[in-house]
């Protein structure tokens, strides 16, 4: 193993009949940008903004700091194990125990239906409004949303890493957008500086400071999510091993650079309270910028942003659907794939109900703030995983974190999941409720298994 920097040695070439090697280096980080990118910072920055104030910029530093804590625990071990597995292939592999392998690979099923959830209710709120009126009810067009994503996903949508590229560029643009805005209001003296530092705590006292600061963190993690899927194309990337540590580092630094950038202008320029009262609260930064930029473009490049965030979760929830059932650690039905199509009709159908039921339940605040808790739990599994895994050699050299970073890393996941970070009780009701699913799955399978003799 080496320490962090050292230049590190490839693991053996693929064998015949491995995924094709067609990612490399730039493709790769702009596929990290393009995965973080999305509906986190279009749409629940006014909900951030509602919990801490105009310090709005604070909570996504802080996020930031914990994303990088934990993404080099993901470096260190897709450099030991670039399998496209994540997470779950983590845990097994340091724990050996197949239940808690199963609860984290259904907990990322679930943040990733609760953050579509989170971007359906965000395509249906103040930037459709913007271009079409208020129309239909919120709750049917993201239910429609919904239902028009797993009709995509059924006929069979592939995406190749080159599309994401033009996907994330033009996410990149609507955010240069509000930057370009910041910079012209700093140039010409607009805006109010004294909110960057103004905290809206209920109290006033140092306990209720704290906990709205990790509320807001907690929250604003959100946007944060999406780097741990890169480790998924571990098996299609060149050189993984060499790829990974510099792609993830630096689409983790570039996006939280624009998040605490973007969260300045918007603490800047609109007031945190008509921030928070927003469904696309910078759509309000576009209005309040003295800009005469088309505020119809930019709803439009926002629904755009939100939408493909909306479709690459529902992809991958319903793949890890159809995962699991090969596995034979949910009913194999669930593994049915469309004769012609070959889509795993079954795992869409499951995962676009849930996603349904959720949409129908929450609102953007309750279901980023889903997001964020479930991924939180996984990440400080992560973070302990990496510490057991320690003990096991393999015969490449790779990247190798300090041992504080996961130290520190699985304590601040604990804290941000924790009832320290001021969330409602309905999000720990959804993300229980969630989980009682997927267990009630896994003891029918069980059930089914052993009946048939198959355990």
């Amino acid at each position: 193993m080496t320490a962090p920097g050292t230049p590190t040695t490839a693991p053996p070439p693929a064998e015949d009949g491995a995924l094709r090697r067609a990612i490399g280096p730039r493709l790769l980080i702009l596929f990290v940008i393009g995965d973080i990118l999305g509906t986190g910072i279009y749409a629940t920055t006014g909900k951030v903004a509602g919990k801490v104030g105009g310090a709005l910029w604070l909570p996504f530093a802080i996020g930031f700091v914990v994303a990088i804590l934990t993404a080099a625990s993901y470096v260190e071990l897709v450099g030991k194990y670039p399998k496209a597995a994540g997470a779950a292939l983590y845990t097994q592999k340091a724990f050996k125990t197949p239940f808690l392998t199963f609860i984290v690979a259904f907990m990322v099923m679930c943040s990733g239906l609760a953050s579509a959830s989170a971007a359906a209710r965000a395509f249906s709120g103040d930037y459709l409004s913007e271009l079409t009126g208020d129309a239909l009810p919120p709750t049917l067009i993201a239910i429609t949303f919904l239902v028009l994503l797993a009709a995509l996903n059924l006929r069979g949508v592939s995406e190749s890493v080159k599309t994401n590229v033009v996907l994330t560029l033009v996410e990149l643009t609507g955010l240069a957008i509000i930057l370009a805005i910041g910079a012209y209001a700093v140039l010409s003296g607009d805006g109010e500086p004294s909110r960057l530092t103004e905290f809206e705590a209920g109290g006033g006292t140092g306990y209720a400071l704290m906990t709205s600061v990790l509320g807001a963190t907690a929250l604003g993690f959100f946007a944060f999510v999406g780097f741990e899927d890169s480790v998924n194309m571990a098996e299609e990337t060149k050189d993984p091993v060499r790829t990974f540590p510099r792609a993830i580092f630096i689409g983790v630094a570039v996006t939280g650079t624009i998040y605490v950038l973007v969260a300045l202008v918007s603490s800047l320029l609109v007031d945190h309270k008509t921030l928070e009262g927003s469904s696309g609260p910078l759509l309000e930064v576009v209005k309040a910028g003295g800009v005469d930029f088309p505020h119809k473009l930019f709803a439009l490049i926002a629904l755009f942003a939100v939408t493909n965030s909306a479709l690459i979760n529902i992809m991958m929830a319903s793949r890890l659907c159809y995962g699991m059932a090969n596995e034979r650690i949910l009913p194999r039905a669930m593994g049915r794939v469309l004769a012609k199509r070959r889509t795993p009709v079954v795992g869409i159908v499951f995962v676009s109900l849930l996603a349904i039921g959720l949409v129908s339940t929450g609102e953007i605040e309750g279901l980023g703030d889903t997001t964020a808790f479930l991924l939180l739990c996984v990440f400080a599994v992560v973070n302990v995983a990496v510490l057991v895994l320690r003990r096991d050699r393999v015969d490449h050299a790779h990247f190798r974190t300090p041992t504080a970073l996961p130290v520190l890393g699985a304590i601040t996941a604990l804290i941000l999941a924790s009832p320290l970070a001021d969330r409602p009780a309905e999000v720990y009701i959804r993300a229980g409720i969630l989980l009682a699913i997927g267990v009630a799955l896994w003891a029918v399978n069980k059930a089914v298994l052993r009946t048939r003799g198959e355990e």
